[in-house]
């Protein structure tokens, strides 16, 4: 049985009114350290995703400010999804690293974006451009995942 396109599911989802929420927890269990976030997908598209992080005490620091580290873990999933959502079936891709600016203080919710609209997907490093805004949608953190693309192993028949 093959595995659901993850924006098939998510545009089924998004019909009835608690769908991005439901959504959002069902990726979330797909790694979940996800959940120590507890994201909120607003916009999964070919191309693009956004995330929301609530300011809550759990994801702050000590100065009161969303600790970089959540605001990580949300770029980190609005690339994972965005990047389910628009590679070609015939390849794969994980995590090779990240590089990330801190330019502002996080201190309102927090919407992560990663956007890889028009880009091509080849065999070999691909950087995912991620910026993470502030409820004034000033930048508070910039810069890219890499991830390592590679052909999709041959299934066996059986």
């Amino acid at each position: 049985m093959a595995t659901p396109n993850i924006l098939d599911v998510y545009n089924k989802w998004n019909k009835f009114s608690f769908g991005k929420r439901l959504f959002s927890w069902f990726f979330s269990k797909w790694a979940p350290y996800f959940q120590t976030i507890k994201p909120l997908i607003l916009e999964l598209r070919p191309g693009y995703c956004e995330v929301l992080i609530k300011k809550r005490k759990i994801v702050q620091n000590h100065i009161g400010t969303v600790h970089v580290i959540a605001i990580c873990n949300g770029l980190e999933m609005a690339m994972g999804a965005v990047s389910e959502a628009t590679i070609p079936k015939h390849l794969r891709w994980i995590p090779k690293g990240m590089e990330l600016e801190y330019t502002a203080k996080a201190g309102s919710d927090i919407r992560c974006v990663a956007d890889i609209d028009g880009k091509e997907w080849l065999e070999g490093d691909f950087l995912v451009p991620v910026t993470a805004y502030d409820e004034n949608d000033v930048v508070v953190v910039k810069g890219t995942i890499k991830l390592w693309v590679s052909l999709k192993p041959k299934k066996e028949s059986t």
